[in-house]
């Protein structure tokens, strides 16, 4: 499933590319045509996200909710578009910036709806902060974590305590400070905390300018590839088995709440 970064990244490129213009929206699949036919040359005033979830504004009022995920993908099309490929639930196109049209295909997302004010506050409020977002409060999060028998691997990835953080994150930040992905929430102190969402920030927002997971420190960034061949470098992320690229102790694999889950015990201990 995608993670906070590629839904800020679409937000970023949609706002730029088809925002402040009048926007043709379509379903070619025919399960959002009554919803579609609603926006259909109306003006995308905006774009935005928070955690997993991408928000389109119309100068109508209403708000298209988007979720991909584990299957969503957004498809970036020439204008004039031609026949959909696959089962398209979601086409826009507009006139885009600089008079350069830009289309946009979606197939796939768990979710793709329209939204009303109340709603799309009754969705924010459920959702904990988000470190790509300038009106974020850490300590909403805190206020959770530091209260909580649950472990703070579980924690990183409740959507409710902080938003956007999805499994390699998760892995990468806990490996980054030394913290067992098994130590309860309320064992943590207030600067450990306080270095974790400092560090997503960080990691999140180059991974928003990038479009890929940047989470190996320069200095470490050797030895033994990636999981995959498109993607940077990992500490433990998929490396189950594998030495730590710090201490060589084998990396290893459990599953925590039906999510996978990669430490080191060494550099992470109990």
């Amino acid at each position: 499933m995608p993670e906070g970064h590629t839904l800020h990244r679409l937000a970023k490129l949609h706002q730029q590319r088809l925002a402040g213009a009048p926007v043709r929206v379509s379903s070619p699949q025919g399960r959002f045509a009554a919803e579609a036919a609603r926006l259909d040359g109306h003006v995308l005033t905006g774009a935005e996200a928070w955690g997993k979830h991408l928000l389109h504004h119309y100068d109508s009022g209403l708000t298209v909710h988007i979720h991909l995920g584990l299957y969503g993908k957004f498809y970036e099309s020439p204008v004039p578009m031609g026949e959909p490929v696959g089962e398209v639930r979601l086409r826009m196109y507009g006139p885009g910036r600089k008079d350069t049209p830009y289309g946009i295909d979606l197939r796939g997302p768990n979710t793709c709806e329209i939204l009303l004010a109340p709603e799309i506050d009754t969705l924010t409020a459920r959702l904990g902060p988000d470190p790509l977002r300038g009106d974020a409060d850490p300590d909403r999060a805190w206020h959770r974590i530091s209260r909580s028998q649950r472990p703070i691997g579980s924690l990183l990835m409740d959507q409710k305590v902080i938003a956007g953080v999805g499994n390699v994150y998760r892995a990468e930040v806990l490996f980054r400070h030394g913290i067992s992905p098994r130590r309860p929430g309320k064992q943590l102190t207030h600067e450990e905390w306080q270095a974790i969402w400092t560090d997503l920030v960080a990691l999140m927002k180059v991974g928003v300018k990038r479009g890929v997971m940047v989470v190996v420190r320069p200095e470490d960034d050797h030895g033994a590839p990636s999981y995959s061949p498109d993607r940077p470098r990992t500490y433990v992320y998929r490396r189950a088995g594998e030495p730590c690229r710090l201490c060589t102790t084998t990396v290893l694999h459990s599953v925590m709440e039906g999510r996978n889950l990669f430490w080191c015990p060494t550099c992470q201990p109990s």
